[in-house]
């Protein structure tokens, strides 16, 4: 894995995400281990570690000697350096999670709604958080800010806040700066996909990963894209929008205006109508987790439609962008999706059909029934430690 830093003048912010990067995968490096890893200067990577340790995002253990010369002095990081909020916005409930810097979530709530729009969610996310402060036991001014994660798409015409797998109102990303406004924080919204991708790459089956894409069933289907070491999120924060590419001809309508989306045939919605739900808006992820404990049949007729559509993506997707793994995750409950992944093999032949892999094509992300609320918590954590190109081209 490349993560040189710089030895530009200007481009201290970037190296200190990328001492925090290295240490982040490692768990403890020495200051000669990351002049190793980073290619920084020695002086370069003490200064860096002596900031970090200050800010209180670094802890330096106690010297440790192997051989000759002096000890060396291990560096981790400090969970306790820093605190966010994620908020996980669905179509009937608010679930959220305050999290320390390494991941673990320390405080959790969730709350009945019904599709918020970005008014009606200020009271909501106000009383989270404050329950959050309430019940979390952490000095609330490292506090670094909140994440929210919605679905998408946004800024499309006949698409955003339209339909059943949208939520009304959230048009665009700009709802974070009133959210931000009304909750006296710093407020990300990103989309669910990309918040729960971001989730993995910080805390999950990601962590060590380049390139990766983590495939998000919810109520639609989308998929957030790790590509290079960056999230892409294309030119509209759209990127990752799969519900909508066109898989079957004269196929099922959808609400974009189109016949045979994806997403009509691979996600929560699709699986509430072929099991027969009389209002399948009102259907909920515990739903589906009930008939599979329940071992009912007619589980398994969406699992067998839904099986090849899932297949077909993992075909598009890796020889479209030819990533290391394919990580599935989202709303559909892990009994449901376990079924569903038992279904998939043999995969089709793609560029991802090689000898010599390491790691599998296709797994399971480790979050869990969290993954989007903790990867929105992830998402102002990794906006401030996760080295990021495009500073490097402003300091240049």
């Amino acid at each position: 894995m490349n993560l040189s830093g710089t030895n530009l003048e200007n481009a201290g912010l970037h190296n200190r995400r990328v001492v925090m990067e290295a240490i982040r995968i490692h768990k403890r490096l020495s200051r000669a281990d990351l002049t190793r890893l980073t290619e920084l200067t020695p002086q370069t990577i003490s200064n860096i570690t002596r900031q970090l340790v200050e800010m209180g995002v670094l802890i330096a253990l106690p010297p440790e000697r192997a051989g000759r010369g002096q000890p060396a002095v291990p560096f981790i990081i400090n969970p306790d350096g820093a605190y966010s909020i994620g908020i996980q916005l669905n179509h009937h409930g608010l679930n959220a999670v305050a999290a320390d810097l390494s991941g673990a979530i320390v405080a959790r709530g969730s709350l009945a709604v019904d599709r918020l729009s970005p008014a009606e969610a200020i009271a909501p996310l106000r009383s989270m958080v404050e329950q959050l402060q309430r019940s979390a036991q952490f000095d609330w001014q490292r506090l670094i800010g909140v994440g929210v994660a919605i679905p998408g798409p946004f800024g499309v015409d006949a698409m955003s806040a339209i339909g059943p797998t949208t939520l009304p109102g959230w048009l665009d990303l700009s709802a974070g700066k009133q959210l931000s406004a009304a909750l006296g924080l710093p407020v990300i919204v990103a989309n669910d996909a990309s918040a729960a991708a971001i989730g993995e790459r910080l805390y999950g089956a990601g962590q060590t990963l380049q390139n990766f894409v983590y495939l998000y069933i919810g109520e639609g289907l989308g998929a957030g894209l790790f590509l290079n070491g960056q999230m892409f999120e294309g030119s509209a924060n759209n990127a990752g929008e799969l519900g909508h590419i066109v898989v079957e001809r004269d196929g099922r309508a959808c609400y974009c205006g189109n016949h045979g989306c994806l997403e009509r045939y691979l996600s929560l919605l699709a699986a509430y109508e072929v099991l027969g739900f009389t209002q399948p808006a009102q259907a909920t992820p515990a739903d589906l987790l009930s008939l599979s404990a329940k071992g009912t049949k007619k589980l398994d007729v969406w699992l067998d439609e839904a099986a090849p559509y899932l297949r077909q993506a993992v075909n598009m997707l890796e020889c479209m962008l030819d990533i290391e793994t394919i990580i599935v995750g989202g709303l559909l409950p892990r009994p449901v999706l376990e079924r569903l992944m038992q279904r998939l093999e043999p995969l089709h032949v793609s560029v991802g059909t090689r000898a010599d892999r390491k790691i599998p094509r296709l797994q399971l992300g480790m979050i869990g029934e969290d993954t989007a609320a903790l990867g929105a918590a992830a998402l102002p954590i990794f906006n401030k430690l996760n080295p990021s190109l495009e500073l490097l081209r402003k300091s240049k």
